[in-house]
């Protein structure tokens, strides 16, 4: 098994690629500033998930990654400043949120799964 298995992992990427490239619709002087942010961010919920993944022997650094990938999803706080700063963009913009707020309690589900089953063939 692999991470790129993982429903997380491909929602969240497939979510990066779209606002990597929504973020090129902002006005120039925003791509350095709010436009750096979002795009940081939602590679951070990726990033995340992979790292913790790589670190899965140990079931509390998984755990402490997903929780990391979870709190990245400040995306949706920089996706709902862009809703209200550029009105002109909101409907691509809400969708990308929208999008983050489904993947965010994906994240959780499988965050609580891990606690609750992880290696539990190893324990028996």
């Amino acid at each position: 098994m692999s991470y790129r298995n993982l429903d997380i992992y491909k929602k969240a990427f497939d979510l990066f690629l779209k606002t990597h490239k929504a973020s090129h619709l902002l006005p120039k002087y925003e791509l350095f500033e709010l436009g750096s942010q979002l795009r940081r961010s939602s590679d951070s919920v990726i990033t995340n998930i992979v790292e913790g993944y790589g670190r899965s022997t140990y079931k509390n650094d998984y755990i402490r990654f997903l929780i990391y990938s979870h709190a990245s999803n400040e995306t949706i706080n920089h996706l709902e400043k862009i809703i209200i700063l550029y009105p002109n963009f909101s409907s691509e913009f809400e969708t990308l949120k929208n999008e983050y707020n489904t993947l965010g309690g994906k994240i959780n589900i499988y965050k609580k799964w891990v606690i609750e089953n992880w290696n539990k063939k190893s324990q028996q």
